[in-house]
């Protein structure tokens, strides 16, 4: 496992750690022929639920801290099933250098497999600088579910500075290319553009071949105290994104489980 190093250069300081994990099908269940542990990544594999395999990713160390960079990439062969967990949140904190951490997260599904990310909130910690990205490279007949929430800041606290950026390419070509920015130098992020003032932001992304396209848009929280969210197709694949802000993890959590059921329902 790695350690945490402080070199002279305060650049260089942190943990550099990539962990893996392979799915492959083996008969009628799916397998995980690699798991690859690193830095602050301990891999355990879980009970297989209908044929899908699952893997939990615990960290066994406060991470992401300034300076840190942390990877994780996960594959799923040829049709395979693979969900991946983390059991806890994981807190953006400030390090012992004013450099910031990267998170970056790959996801290769091939044709006929499925892949589930489903990690618990990322929260940015008042004082800490992460860059978060989760490229998804999937196959043409591949199926990914991804569901991503963050806390801008503890209780009674500013948040951190959060870079997230999510693409996605589909057969080599790309389907979603979003940015966001929030806390420290970004330009109005907590004004009616973007977060009105909330402190929870979430996304859900669906992408399956057997999905209806055309569908508009749907509006599914419009109350300042409940929320916001939106539900929309994306052009030219059978893919919907659906965005929420909210005042608590909670509320975000509720309304993008509903526009999961819209998606199952279509």
């Amino acid at each position: 496992m790695a350690g945490r190093v402080h070199p002279t250069d305060p650049e260089l300081s942190g943990v550099r750690a990539t962990a893996f994990i392979r799915a492959a099908r083996n008969g009628s269940t799916t397998t995980v022929p690699l798991m690859r542990n690193s830095g602050p990544f301990h891999l355990h594999q879980t009970q297989p639920h209908n044929g899908w395999a699952r893997v939990s990713v615990i960290s066994s160390m406060c991470a992401p801290l300034g300076g840190d960079r942390l990877a994780l990439d996960i594959t799923a062969e040829e049709h395979a099933r693979l969900e991946v967990t983390t059991p806890t949140a994981t807190i953006a904190l400030p390090g012992a250098t004013t450099a910031p951490a990267t998170y970056d997260v790959r996801l290769t599904v091939a044709d006929h497999a499925m892949l589930s990310w489903l990690p618990k909130p990322l929260i940015s910690a008042s004082g800490s600088t992460l860059h978060q990205t989760c490229t998804v490279d999937l196959a043409p007949t591949a199926a990914v579910l991804l569901r991503e929430e963050q806390l801008l800041g503890r209780t009674a606290e500013p948040p951190g500075h959060l870079t997230t950026r999510l693409t996605v390419y589909r057969g080599g070509h790309p389907v979603l290319d979003q940015h966001t920015a929030y806390g420290g130098t970004a330009p109005a992020w907590d004004g009616p553009a973007v977060l009105g003032g909330h402190r929870a932001a979430g996304q859900l992304l669906v992408v399956d071949p057997h999905l209806t396209t055309g569908r508009p848009s749907i509006l599914i929280g419009d109350d300042p105290e409940k929320g916001y969210a939106v539900l929309t197709p994306l052009a030219q694949h059978p893919a919907y994104l659906a965005t929420a802000t909210a005042t608590t993890l909670h509320q975000v959590g509720k309304l993008l489980d509903t526009a999961l059921e819209h998606i199952r329902n279509m």
